[in-house]
Protein backbone atom coordinates (compact mmCIF):
# COMPACT_ATOMS: atom_id res chain seq x y z
CA UNK A 1 0.00 0.00 0.00
CA UNK A 2 1.39 3.51 -0.81
CA UNK A 3 0.95 6.29 1.07
CA UNK A 4 -0.21 10.00 0.19
CA UNK A 5 3.26 11.84 -0.80
CA UNK A 6 3.58 15.11 0.02
CA UNK A 7 6.44 17.79 -0.87
CA UNK A 8 7.32 20.59 1.93
CA UNK A 9 8.66 23.80 -0.15
CA UNK A 10 9.97 26.18 2.77
CA UNK A 11 13.73 27.65 2.97
CA UNK A 12 13.57 27.63 6.66
CA UNK A 13 15.29 24.52 7.85
CA UNK A 14 13.23 24.46 11.41
CA UNK A 15 9.89 24.63 9.60
CA UNK A 16 11.07 22.21 6.57
CA UNK A 17 11.81 19.65 9.85
CA UNK A 18 8.25 20.66 12.07
CA UNK A 19 6.31 19.75 8.84
CA UNK A 20 8.37 16.59 7.92
CA UNK A 21 8.12 14.90 11.33
CA UNK A 22 4.45 16.53 11.69
CA UNK A 23 3.16 14.83 8.55
CA UNK A 24 5.42 11.35 8.40
CA UNK A 25 3.90 10.83 11.96
CA UNK A 26 0.01 11.12 10.22
CA UNK A 27 1.41 8.23 7.83
CA UNK A 28 2.53 10.15 4.64
CA UNK A 29 5.14 9.72 3.16
CA UNK A 30 7.11 13.42 2.80
CA UNK A 31 10.13 15.01 0.81
CA UNK A 32 11.32 18.50 1.16
CA UNK A 33 12.62 21.20 -0.93
CA UNK A 34 14.37 24.79 0.42
CA UNK A 35 13.59 26.75 -2.71
CA UNK A 36 11.84 27.34 -5.45
CA UNK A 37 14.19 25.34 -8.08
CA UNK A 38 14.79 22.52 -6.14
CA UNK A 39 10.59 22.45 -6.05
CA UNK A 40 9.93 22.15 -9.69
CA UNK A 41 12.60 19.81 -10.04
CA UNK A 42 11.46 17.14 -7.15
CA UNK A 43 7.83 18.08 -8.75
CA UNK A 44 8.57 16.99 -12.07
CA UNK A 45 10.80 14.11 -11.38
CA UNK A 46 8.38 12.56 -8.78
CA UNK A 47 4.62 11.82 -8.26
CA UNK A 48 2.66 14.09 -5.23
CA UNK A 49 -0.35 14.26 -3.97
CA UNK A 50 -0.02 17.57 -2.34
CA UNK A 51 2.77 20.51 -1.82
CA UNK A 52 2.70 22.71 0.82
CA UNK A 53 4.17 25.63 -0.80
CA UNK A 54 5.69 28.67 1.48
CA UNK A 55 5.71 32.00 -1.22
CA UNK A 56 8.38 33.68 0.06
CA UNK A 57 11.36 31.62 -1.17
CA UNK A 58 14.85 32.92 -1.79
CA UNK A 59 15.41 32.09 -5.38
CA UNK A 60 11.91 32.54 -7.08
CA UNK A 61 8.82 33.47 -4.93
CA UNK A 62 5.83 30.64 -4.29
CA UNK A 63 3.32 32.18 -7.43
CA UNK A 64 6.25 32.03 -9.98
CA UNK A 65 6.54 28.57 -8.43
CA UNK A 66 3.02 27.48 -8.90
CA UNK A 67 2.91 28.98 -12.17
CA UNK A 68 5.65 27.19 -13.59
CA UNK A 69 3.96 23.56 -12.25
CA UNK A 70 0.73 24.41 -13.65
CA UNK A 71 2.66 25.02 -17.23
CA UNK A 72 4.07 21.58 -17.00
CA UNK A 73 0.43 20.15 -16.37
CA UNK A 74 1.42 18.77 -12.89
CA UNK A 75 -1.87 17.84 -10.96
CA UNK A 76 -0.78 17.83 -7.39
CA UNK A 77 -3.01 19.93 -5.46
CA UNK A 78 -0.89 23.33 -3.98
CA UNK A 79 -1.90 24.38 -0.40
CA UNK A 80 0.43 27.91 0.01
CA UNK A 81 1.69 29.05 3.37
CA UNK A 82 2.06 33.06 3.96
CA UNK A 83 2.22 36.04 6.54
CA UNK A 84 -0.78 37.74 7.64
CA UNK A 85 0.65 40.70 4.97
CA UNK A 86 0.73 38.67 2.05
CA UNK A 87 -2.89 37.72 2.30
CA UNK A 88 -3.70 39.31 -1.48
CA UNK A 89 -0.72 37.01 -2.93
CA UNK A 90 -2.27 34.14 -1.33
CA UNK A 91 -5.35 34.61 -3.13
CA UNK A 92 -3.78 35.26 -6.53
CA UNK A 93 -2.44 31.78 -5.74
CA UNK A 94 -5.75 30.37 -5.76
CA UNK A 95 -7.15 32.12 -8.84
CA UNK A 96 -4.25 30.35 -10.38
CA UNK A 97 -5.55 26.49 -8.96
CA UNK A 98 -3.95 26.60 -5.63
CA UNK A 99 -6.33 24.64 -3.42
CA UNK A 100 -6.13 26.95 -0.12
CA UNK A 101 -3.78 28.72 1.83
CA UNK A 102 -2.75 28.49 5.55
CA UNK A 103 -1.97 31.82 6.90
CA UNK A 104 1.50 31.26 9.80
CA UNK A 105 1.68 30.80 12.23
CA UNK A 106 -0.91 28.25 11.78
CA UNK A 107 -2.68 25.83 14.31
CA UNK A 108 -1.70 22.43 13.88
CA UNK A 109 -5.11 20.92 13.55
CA UNK A 110 -6.14 23.42 10.83
CA UNK A 111 -3.06 22.50 8.91
CA UNK A 112 -4.12 18.74 8.92
CA UNK A 113 -8.22 19.27 7.89
CA UNK A 114 -7.03 21.58 5.07
CA UNK A 115 -4.07 18.87 4.06
CA UNK A 116 -6.60 16.17 4.43
CA UNK A 117 -9.62 17.67 2.05
CA UNK A 118 -6.97 19.20 -0.51
CA UNK A 119 -5.22 15.41 -1.19
CA UNK A 120 -8.88 14.34 -1.53
CA UNK A 121 -8.97 16.76 -3.82
CA UNK A 122 -6.13 16.14 -5.67
CA UNK A 123 -8.01 12.78 -6.87
CA UNK A 124 -11.29 13.70 -7.45
CA UNK A 125 -11.44 17.65 -7.74
CA UNK A 126 -14.83 18.92 -6.71
CA UNK A 127 -14.20 22.89 -5.94
CA UNK A 128 -10.74 24.66 -5.05
CA UNK A 129 -8.83 22.28 -8.26
CA UNK A 130 -5.29 22.11 -8.33
CA UNK A 131 -4.40 22.42 -12.02
CA UNK A 132 -7.46 21.95 -14.46
CA UNK A 133 -6.99 20.52 -17.57
CA UNK A 134 -6.91 20.79 -20.65
CA UNK A 135 -10.93 20.03 -21.13
CA UNK A 136 -13.30 18.27 -18.55
CA UNK A 137 -13.30 15.10 -20.36
CA UNK A 138 -9.48 14.89 -19.78
CA UNK A 139 -9.88 15.55 -16.13
CA UNK A 140 -13.32 13.27 -15.08
CA UNK A 141 -15.39 11.51 -18.06
CA UNK A 142 -18.11 12.44 -15.19
CA UNK A 143 -21.44 12.13 -16.36
CA UNK A 144 -22.52 9.25 -17.94
CA UNK A 145 -25.93 8.51 -19.66
CA UNK A 146 -27.69 7.50 -23.26
CA UNK A 147 -31.30 7.91 -21.87
CA UNK A 148 -33.06 10.90 -23.97
CA UNK A 149 -33.52 13.03 -20.96
CA UNK A 150 -29.72 12.46 -19.94
CA UNK A 151 -28.87 13.20 -23.89
CA UNK A 152 -30.77 16.25 -23.42
CA UNK A 153 -29.09 17.61 -20.13
CA UNK A 154 -25.31 16.62 -21.86
CA UNK A 155 -26.39 18.89 -25.05
CA UNK A 156 -27.15 21.67 -21.95
CA UNK A 157 -24.48 21.30 -20.64
CA UNK A 158 -22.29 22.18 -24.10
CA UNK A 159 -24.61 24.95 -25.12
CA UNK A 160 -23.99 27.00 -21.69
CA UNK A 161 -20.67 26.05 -21.52
CA UNK A 162 -19.46 28.82 -23.61
CA UNK A 163 -21.89 31.35 -22.01
CA UNK A 164 -21.99 32.80 -18.67
CA UNK A 165 -26.15 32.48 -17.93
CA UNK A 166 -26.24 31.30 -14.79
CA UNK A 167 -28.13 28.52 -13.99
CA UNK A 168 -30.16 26.21 -11.42
CA UNK A 169 -29.58 22.53 -11.70
CA UNK A 170 -32.80 20.46 -10.03
CA UNK A 171 -32.48 17.34 -8.97
CA UNK A 172 -32.84 14.77 -5.94
CA UNK A 173 -30.09 14.42 -4.18
CA UNK A 174 -27.78 11.91 -5.41
CA UNK A 175 -28.65 12.45 -9.14
CA UNK A 176 -24.92 14.03 -9.70
CA UNK A 177 -25.81 17.94 -9.58
CA UNK A 178 -22.28 18.69 -8.94
CA UNK A 179 -21.07 16.64 -11.95
CA UNK A 180 -23.10 19.01 -14.20
CA UNK A 181 -21.87 22.08 -12.48
CA UNK A 182 -18.28 20.78 -12.77
CA UNK A 183 -18.97 19.89 -16.63
CA UNK A 184 -20.17 23.42 -17.36
CA UNK A 185 -17.23 24.67 -15.79
CA UNK A 186 -14.62 22.77 -17.31
CA UNK A 187 -16.18 22.69 -20.68
CA UNK A 188 -15.93 26.66 -21.23
CA UNK A 189 -13.62 29.43 -20.91
CA UNK A 190 -13.20 29.92 -17.58
CA UNK A 191 -11.59 26.18 -17.14
CA UNK A 192 -8.17 27.26 -16.12
CA UNK A 193 -9.70 29.34 -13.09
CA UNK A 194 -10.74 28.11 -10.22
CA UNK A 195 -14.20 26.70 -9.45
CA UNK A 196 -15.44 26.94 -6.06
CA UNK A 197 -17.88 25.19 -3.87
CA UNK A 198 -19.86 26.36 -0.96
CA UNK A 199 -22.69 24.40 0.70
CA UNK A 200 -25.30 26.26 1.59
CA UNK A 201 -27.50 24.09 4.21
CA UNK A 202 -23.81 23.01 6.25
CA UNK A 203 -23.31 26.17 7.68
CA UNK A 204 -25.62 28.25 9.92
CA UNK A 205 -26.79 32.01 8.13
CA UNK A 206 -23.64 33.55 10.28
CA UNK A 207 -20.85 31.53 9.32
CA UNK A 208 -22.38 31.06 5.25
CA UNK A 209 -22.19 34.74 5.40
CA UNK A 210 -18.43 35.03 6.12
CA UNK A 211 -17.69 31.93 3.88
CA UNK A 212 -19.41 33.36 1.10
CA UNK A 213 -17.89 37.28 1.26
CA UNK A 214 -15.46 36.85 3.63
CA UNK A 215 -14.56 39.25 6.67
CA UNK A 216 -12.40 41.91 8.06
CA UNK A 217 -9.83 41.49 10.92
CA UNK A 218 -11.79 42.49 14.30
CA UNK A 219 -15.08 41.45 12.91
CA UNK A 220 -15.92 38.57 15.12
CA UNK A 221 -14.49 36.54 17.83
CA UNK A 222 -11.63 35.09 16.63
CA UNK A 223 -11.55 36.99 13.41
CA UNK A 224 -7.25 37.57 13.80
CA UNK A 225 -7.03 38.38 9.92
CA UNK A 226 -9.16 39.40 7.23
CA UNK A 227 -10.09 36.27 5.27
CA UNK A 228 -11.38 36.11 1.30
CA UNK A 229 -14.74 35.05 1.51
CA UNK A 230 -15.48 32.11 -1.78
CA UNK A 231 -16.63 35.26 -3.87
CA UNK A 232 -13.80 36.43 -3.82
CA UNK A 233 -11.70 33.42 -4.42
CA UNK A 234 -13.88 32.72 -7.04
CA UNK A 235 -13.27 36.13 -8.91
CA UNK A 236 -12.77 35.46 -12.76
CA UNK A 237 -14.22 31.58 -11.92
CA UNK A 238 -17.23 29.81 -10.85
CA UNK A 239 -18.89 29.37 -7.72
CA UNK A 240 -21.20 26.48 -7.04
CA UNK A 241 -23.90 27.00 -4.73
CA UNK A 242 -25.11 23.60 -3.46
CA UNK A 243 -28.35 23.13 -1.64
CA UNK A 244 -28.80 26.95 -2.55
CA UNK A 245 -32.89 26.72 -1.63
CA UNK A 246 -31.89 26.48 2.32
CA UNK A 247 -30.79 29.79 2.27
CA UNK A 248 -32.22 32.37 5.10
CA UNK A 249 -34.07 35.32 3.30
CA UNK A 250 -31.46 37.46 4.96
CA UNK A 251 -28.75 35.70 2.89
CA UNK A 252 -30.75 35.49 -0.20
CA UNK A 253 -30.78 39.13 -0.42
CA UNK A 254 -27.57 39.48 -0.17
CA UNK A 255 -26.71 36.75 -2.60
CA UNK A 256 -29.50 38.99 -5.02
CA UNK A 257 -27.06 41.80 -4.91
CA UNK A 258 -24.21 40.29 -5.68
CA UNK A 259 -25.92 38.97 -8.89
CA UNK A 260 -27.18 42.29 -9.41
CA UNK A 261 -24.33 44.51 -9.03
CA UNK A 262 -21.20 42.19 -9.15
CA UNK A 263 -20.18 43.62 -5.74
CA UNK A 264 -19.94 43.06 -1.80
CA UNK A 265 -18.32 44.34 1.22
CA UNK A 266 -16.63 41.48 3.50
CA UNK A 267 -18.27 40.80 7.25
CA UNK A 268 -16.84 43.99 9.20
CA UNK A 269 -15.83 45.93 6.38
CA UNK A 270 -17.10 48.92 4.61
CA UNK A 271 -14.89 48.97 1.30
CA UNK A 272 -16.92 47.05 -1.65
CA UNK A 273 -15.09 44.66 -3.68
CA UNK A 274 -16.20 43.80 -7.32
CA UNK A 275 -15.68 40.26 -8.58
CA UNK A 276 -16.46 38.62 -12.10
CA UNK A 277 -18.23 35.53 -10.88
CA UNK A 278 -20.14 32.63 -12.77
CA UNK A 279 -23.03 31.39 -10.60
CA UNK A 280 -24.06 27.70 -10.55
CA UNK A 281 -26.94 26.96 -8.11
CA UNK A 282 -28.15 23.56 -7.29
CA UNK A 283 -31.26 22.42 -5.36
CA UNK A 284 -33.27 19.21 -4.72
CA UNK A 285 -36.56 21.78 -3.42
CA UNK A 286 -38.93 22.71 -5.77
CA UNK A 287 -38.25 26.70 -5.78
CA UNK A 288 -41.59 27.12 -7.53
CA UNK A 289 -43.30 26.36 -4.51
CA UNK A 290 -40.51 27.71 -2.13
CA UNK A 291 -41.65 30.86 -4.11
CA UNK A 292 -45.27 30.60 -3.92
CA UNK A 293 -44.91 29.80 0.15
CA UNK A 294 -42.88 32.98 0.71
CA UNK A 295 -39.66 31.15 1.58
CA UNK A 296 -37.76 31.86 -1.47
CA UNK A 297 -37.59 35.58 -2.84
CA UNK A 298 -39.08 35.56 -6.08
CA UNK A 299 -36.74 37.88 -7.77
CA UNK A 300 -34.03 35.72 -6.77
CA UNK A 301 -35.20 32.70 -8.24
CA UNK A 302 -35.10 34.78 -11.49
CA UNK A 303 -32.11 35.75 -11.19
CA UNK A 304 -30.77 32.59 -10.36
CA UNK A 305 -32.93 30.28 -12.92
CA UNK A 306 -31.69 31.86 -16.01
CA UNK A 307 -30.98 28.36 -17.35
CA UNK A 308 -32.78 25.66 -15.46
CA UNK A 309 -31.68 22.09 -16.06
CA UNK A 310 -33.64 19.04 -14.42
CA UNK A 311 -31.76 16.08 -13.46
CA UNK A 312 -33.58 12.80 -13.41
CA UNK A 313 -33.65 10.44 -10.69
CA UNK A 314 -31.98 6.94 -11.61
CA UNK A 315 -35.44 5.53 -11.49
CA UNK A 316 -36.26 7.06 -14.65
CA UNK A 317 -33.43 6.35 -16.52
CA UNK A 318 -32.63 2.39 -15.87
CA UNK A 319 -30.95 1.98 -19.50
CA UNK A 320 -28.26 3.95 -17.81
CA UNK A 321 -27.86 1.80 -14.96
CA UNK A 322 -25.06 -0.86 -17.36
CA UNK A 323 -23.19 2.17 -18.55
CA UNK A 324 -22.82 3.43 -14.61
CA UNK A 325 -22.15 -0.11 -13.14
CA UNK A 326 -19.60 -0.51 -16.04
CA UNK A 327 -17.64 2.89 -15.18
CA UNK A 328 -17.89 2.47 -10.97
CA UNK A 329 -16.76 -1.24 -11.61
CA UNK A 330 -13.52 -0.39 -13.47
CA UNK A 331 -13.13 2.21 -10.87
CA UNK A 332 -13.41 0.60 -7.75
CA UNK A 333 -11.23 -2.63 -9.25
CA UNK A 334 -8.36 -0.32 -9.81
CA UNK A 335 -8.61 1.40 -6.37
CA UNK A 336 -9.23 -2.37 -4.45
CA UNK A 337 -6.69 -3.96 -6.30
CA UNK A 338 -9.04 -6.97 -7.44
CA UNK A 339 -10.30 -7.98 -11.27
CA UNK A 340 -14.19 -7.87 -11.70
CA UNK A 341 -15.08 -7.65 -15.17
CA UNK A 342 -19.03 -6.83 -15.14
CA UNK A 343 -22.13 -7.94 -13.76
CA UNK A 344 -24.25 -11.27 -14.28
CA UNK A 345 -27.56 -11.42 -16.11
CA UNK A 346 -29.32 -11.70 -13.04
CA UNK A 347 -27.72 -9.12 -11.52
CA UNK A 348 -27.98 -6.71 -13.28
CA UNK A 349 -32.31 -7.28 -13.47
CA UNK A 350 -32.21 -6.88 -9.90
CA UNK A 351 -30.15 -3.38 -10.32
CA UNK A 352 -32.88 -2.95 -12.94
CA UNK A 353 -35.82 -3.81 -10.91
CA UNK A 354 -35.05 -1.58 -7.96
CA UNK A 355 -35.82 1.48 -7.58
CA UNK A 356 -33.08 3.35 -5.94
CA UNK A 357 -33.83 5.90 -3.56
CA UNK A 358 -30.36 7.29 -3.19
CA UNK A 359 -30.56 7.25 -7.09
CA UNK A 360 -26.24 7.53 -8.39
CA UNK A 361 -24.56 7.76 -5.25
CA UNK A 362 -26.96 4.74 -4.15
CA UNK A 363 -25.72 3.04 -6.90
CA UNK A 364 -22.10 3.50 -6.33
CA UNK A 365 -21.89 2.69 -3.28
CA UNK A 366 -23.79 -0.85 -3.93
CA UNK A 367 -21.09 -1.26 -7.08
CA UNK A 368 -18.31 -0.58 -4.27
CA UNK A 369 -19.46 -3.12 -1.73
CA UNK A 370 -20.21 -5.92 -4.26
CA UNK A 371 -16.62 -5.62 -5.55
CA UNK A 372 -15.47 -5.63 -2.14
CA UNK A 373 -16.80 -8.84 -1.86
CA UNK A 374 -17.30 -10.86 -4.75
CA UNK A 375 -14.96 -13.94 -5.01
CA UNK A 376 -15.77 -14.04 -8.86
CA UNK A 377 -14.83 -11.87 -11.63
CA UNK A 378 -18.51 -10.97 -12.14
CA UNK A 379 -20.62 -9.75 -9.48
CA UNK A 380 -23.77 -11.85 -8.61
CA UNK A 381 -27.29 -11.51 -6.82
CA UNK A 382 -25.23 -12.65 -3.78
CA UNK A 383 -23.62 -9.35 -2.89
CA UNK A 384 -25.54 -6.64 -4.10
CA UNK A 385 -26.65 -5.70 -0.35
CA UNK A 386 -29.83 -3.95 -1.94
CA UNK A 387 -31.87 -1.79 0.99
CA UNK A 388 -35.22 -3.13 0.11
CA UNK A 389 -36.56 -6.01 -1.86
CA UNK A 390 -35.51 -6.41 -5.42
CA UNK A 391 -37.10 -8.87 -8.23
CA UNK A 392 -35.49 -11.85 -9.77
CA UNK A 393 -35.16 -13.18 -12.96
CA UNK A 394 -38.31 -15.44 -12.51
CA UNK A 395 -40.62 -12.56 -10.89
CA UNK A 396 -39.99 -14.20 -7.14
CA UNK A 397 -37.80 -11.86 -4.42
CA UNK A 398 -35.06 -13.23 -3.31
CA UNK A 399 -34.56 -15.33 -0.66
CA UNK A 400 -32.44 -12.97 1.11
CA UNK A 401 -34.78 -10.53 0.45
CA UNK A 402 -37.90 -12.67 0.77
CA UNK A 403 -38.43 -11.28 4.87
CA UNK A 404 -37.26 -7.87 4.59
CA UNK A 405 -33.98 -8.71 5.21
CA UNK A 406 -31.68 -5.85 4.97
CA UNK A 407 -28.27 -5.43 4.50
CA UNK A 408 -27.11 -6.63 8.04
CA UNK A 409 -28.50 -10.00 7.54
CA UNK A 410 -26.53 -10.38 4.33
CA UNK A 411 -23.32 -9.47 6.04
CA UNK A 412 -24.35 -12.01 8.08
CA UNK A 413 -23.77 -14.81 5.55
CA UNK A 414 -20.33 -13.11 4.89
CA UNK A 415 -17.30 -15.05 6.52
CA UNK A 416 -15.53 -13.12 9.63
CA UNK A 417 -12.57 -12.43 6.57
CA UNK A 418 -14.34 -10.26 4.49
CA UNK A 419 -16.23 -8.78 7.22
CA UNK A 420 -13.01 -7.45 8.28
CA UNK A 421 -11.56 -6.82 5.13
CA UNK A 422 -14.67 -4.44 4.04
CA UNK A 423 -14.27 -2.26 6.97
CA UNK A 424 -10.58 -1.75 7.23
CA UNK A 425 -11.24 -0.79 3.51
CA UNK A 426 -13.60 1.53 4.81
CA UNK A 427 -11.87 3.20 7.36
CA UNK A 428 -8.78 3.50 5.37
CA UNK A 429 -10.70 5.15 2.49
CA UNK A 430 -12.60 7.54 5.37
CA UNK A 431 -9.22 8.44 6.42
CA UNK A 432 -7.51 9.13 3.26
CA UNK A 433 -5.20 5.98 3.49
CA UNK A 434 -3.79 7.44 6.95
CA UNK A 435 -2.67 4.36 8.52
CA UNK A 436 -1.92 6.00 11.76
CA UNK A 437 -5.02 7.48 12.22
CA UNK A 438 -7.01 4.46 11.23
CA UNK A 439 -4.87 1.87 13.55
CA UNK A 440 -6.61 4.27 16.33
CA UNK A 441 -9.99 3.96 14.92
CA UNK A 442 -9.41 0.55 15.03
CA UNK A 443 -7.96 -0.15 18.30
CA UNK A 444 -5.12 -2.24 16.78
CA UNK A 445 -1.67 -0.91 16.70
CA UNK A 446 -0.17 0.14 13.13
CA UNK A 447 2.13 -2.77 13.17
CA UNK A 448 -1.27 -5.10 12.83
CA UNK A 449 -2.32 -3.29 10.72
CA UNK A 450 0.07 -2.78 8.33
CA UNK A 451 0.17 -6.69 8.95
CA UNK A 452 -3.57 -7.07 7.80
CA UNK A 453 -3.23 -4.85 4.64
CA UNK A 454 -0.67 -7.23 3.50
CA UNK A 455 -2.66 -10.09 4.32
CA UNK A 456 -5.78 -9.29 2.86
CA UNK A 457 -3.97 -7.60 -0.06
CA UNK A 458 -5.21 -4.30 0.10
CA UNK A 459 -3.72 -1.50 -1.95
CA UNK A 460 -4.62 1.99 -2.97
Amino acid sequence: MTNHRILIVDDEANMRRILSELLTEQGYEVAAAKDGAEAIRRATDSRFDLIILDLKLPDVDGITVLRELKKRGLTAAVVVLTAFSSIETAIEAMKLGAYDYIPKPFKVDKLKDVIKNAIAASSDPSWGVAFPRRSYRDQDPGIIGKTPAMRQVLELVDQLASTNATVLIYGESGTGKELVARAIHYRGPRASRPLIKVSCAALPESLLESELFGHEKGAFTNAIARRPGRFELADTGTLFLDEVGEMSPAMQSKLLRVLQEHEFERVGGTKSIKVDVRVIAATNKDLRKEVAEGRFREDLYYRLSVVPIYLPPLRERKDDIPLLCERFIERFSREIGKTVRGVTDEAMQMLRAYDWPGNVRELENCIERAVIFTRSEYIGPDVLFLNSPAVNVAGNMPASHSSGASMVGDLALMSLEDMERMHIIEVLKRTNRNRTEAAKILKITRRTLLNKIKEYGIRD
